[in-house]
């Protein structure tokens, strides 16, 4: 599922953190989506996805990811979405599980999932790993078996999501990646009308993820980030999107879906 937006394409120089693309094609749209210039501190996404998912016409354009590719020791990127000392960005093994690119994303399936302390439960899940998106969209059933834990949770049509009280206590919830249990935060919603399930920045941000493409079969690497605890409760409530309290009675963060959940047809 791309999403198409009209402007103007433009070959530059690009650097990023050492790494130079040189005639990288960089998108410059003429419309966007409230979500991004209410958003002041970002101008845009770089491309680390597949650029079978790019919609430049008439023309394809490459990703930046596929550009530098080649010049990379290994073409493969790290994500770890919390800031931390020195040292080791992970603790444990690196568990891995095969990427299918035919949609351009970094696709993979959770083969089961648990709410808190409770059972794990066998679930067709067909995701993509995306930091473009803040939240967790997932089928249905799981996420209603999620909000069935959590005290006074109610399904909202006016927010298009879950809310509830923002002091209430929250399970946590867990994806079984290649047979390992992954434990994330709050912030769980429908994936209705998508196409398929997002791990977005809630669940990324408690992981330490490698985007693997240097061999033929792309993979994800998934690894419990140093300083976080893979318990089964919140372990972190501080930074539990949805424990932050607020003046008034609006949607806590995580019950609020973004109005454009993947605004870039290539977000990684």
């Amino acid at each position: 599922m791309a999403l198409v937006r009209p402007g103007k394409v433009y070959a530059d120089k690009v650097v990023v953190g050492g790494v130079t693309a040189t005639s990288q094609a960089v998108e410059a749209a003429t419309s966007v989506s409230t979500s991004f210039t209410q958003d002041t501190d970002n101008d845009g996404l770089l491309g680390l996805a597949f650029s079978s998912i790019n919609t430049v016409e008439p023309e394809s354009k490459k990703t930046f990811f596929d550009t530098v590719g080649d010049s990379l020791a290994k073409k493969l990127f790290t994500v770890t979405l919390k800031k931390g000392e020195a040292g080791s960005k992970y603790t444990g093994e690196i568990v891995y599980v095969d990427v299918d690119t035919s949609n351009g994303f970094w696709e993979f399936k959770p083969s089961a999932y648990a709410v808190g302390d409770g059972a794990t439960q066998t679930a067709t899940i067909d995701a993509i790993a995306d930091t473009g998106t803040t939240l967790l969209y997932l089928p249905r059933d799981v996420v209603s078996a999620y909000y069935e834990q959590v005290s006074g949770a109610q399904y909202s049509s006016n927010y298009g999501g879950y809310i509830f009280d923002c002091s209430t206590d929250l399970p946590a919830f867990s994806l079984v990646i290649n047979g390992e249990k992954r434990t994330c935060f709050g912030g769980i919603q429908r994936d209705d009308g998508i196409g398929f399930s997002i791990v977005g920045d809630i669940f990324l941000k408690s992981q330490f993820v490698v985007f693997d493409a240097s061999s033929t079969t792309p993979r994800l690497g998934w690894a419990q980030q140093a300083g976080v605890s893979n318990s089964g409760s919140n372990s972190t409530g501080t930074t539990t999107p949805s424990s932050t309290p607020t003046p008034t009675p609006t949607p806590s963060p995580s019950s609020f879906a973004p109005e454009n959940p993947f605004p870039f047809p290539f977000a990684a």
